[in-house]
């Protein structure tokens, strides 16, 4: 695997003269020309990646996911993430912009540890933001102060980029949570799809059953685990590892309630391989031990 080592690399790999700063970079995709390499081939880099494209066409591959960028879009990646461009479906019509910052650049700052709570970096690409022409602005506008102040190296750069950077994240918060809501049709049917999912699941009486766990789900659904749970939260107030407890909860109350099973029984049928694991998670959820709710009964 390739690995992009430095801002200053990835400049060499567009074609691009050195950066302005060589921490932080914002890219005019026009400028720039791919070079013929074989580290597109499959590489990892140390920073932090958003890609906004305008009237692009390429394909790109994610993790195991394709996308086909035929209109513009606004895409996450993190350090450390495997990606592949296909250098054969390059326009040289692209248009469009990357901020990249090197994850040293966050040290001793605040968004060094809130970075992660932003889960589109975890996004697959298909899973990409689409924006308005005013979304769009707005975030151009914070793209150009950003390239604007990496001219101005001093002791001040680093805390009026990483608020610009942050400021940014925030908007594109607030963006996929309206893309969520507009794409009612398309997420409902998604709803719809992980609630039969639970439901089988949960009826599911086989001898050998794991544990229903987010990445499990998330994977049958073709969907990154942070997509998912960030639709739920947004359709319904509660992530996925919360649905999936409060159905597990309910499937427990009904076998409680209405079997002979021993609580070692019901907690093997849920896909737990440690009965005392139900027993915590059961009276956390309800205040009672399995065998409390079971008197409650008698």
């Amino acid at each position: 695997m390739n690995t992009i080592q430095s801002i200053s690399h990835f400049h060499r790999l567009l074609s691009l003269p050195e950066p302005k700063h060589p921490m932080v970079s914002v890219i005019n995709l026009s400028e720039s020309i791919f070079v013929d390499d074989e580290v597109w081939k499959g590489f990892v880099s140390h920073y932090y990646c958003v890609a906004l494209k305008r009237n692009a066409t390429g394909k790109i591959k994610y993790g195991q996911q394709h996308y086909d960028y035929d209109k513009g879009v606004l895409s996450f990646t993190a350090p450390n993430q495997v990606q592949h461009l296909d250098l054969q479906t390059m326009d040289c019509q692209n248009t469009g912009y990357l901020l990249i910052f090197h994850e040293d650049f966050l040290m001793k700052h605040s968004l060094a540890k809130t970075i992660s709570s932003y889960g589109f970096f975890s996004y697959a690409v298909n899973e990409a933001l689409h924006l308005s022409e005013d979304e769009e602005n707005d975030l151009l506008e914070i793209l150009f102060k950003i390239d604007k102040e990496c001219q101005h190296i001093d002791h001040h750069t680093q805390e009026i980029i990483l608020s610009q950077i942050e400021l940014l994240l925030n908007y594109s918060k607030r963006f996929y949570e309206r893309q969520f809501i507009t794409r009612k049709s398309g997420n409902h049917h998604l709803l719809a799809k992980f609630e039969a999912y639970l439901i089988d699941y949960f009826n599911d009486n086989s001898v050998e059953k794991e544990l229903l766990t987010v990445h499990h789900i998330a994977e049958a659904m073709n969907l990154s685990p942070n997509y998912l749970s960030d639709l739920l939260r947004v359709h319904t107030g509660q992530n996925t590892q919360q649905h999936i407890h409060e159905k597990l909860i309910s499937k427990a109350k009904e076998k409680l309630s209405t079997t002979e099973l021993s609580v070692s029984e019901i907690a093997y049928e849920l896909g737990f391989e440690h009965a005392q694991s139900f027993s915590t998670l059961f009276k956390k959820k309800t205040k009672m031990s399995p065998l409390e709710f079971r008197q409650s009964f008698n």
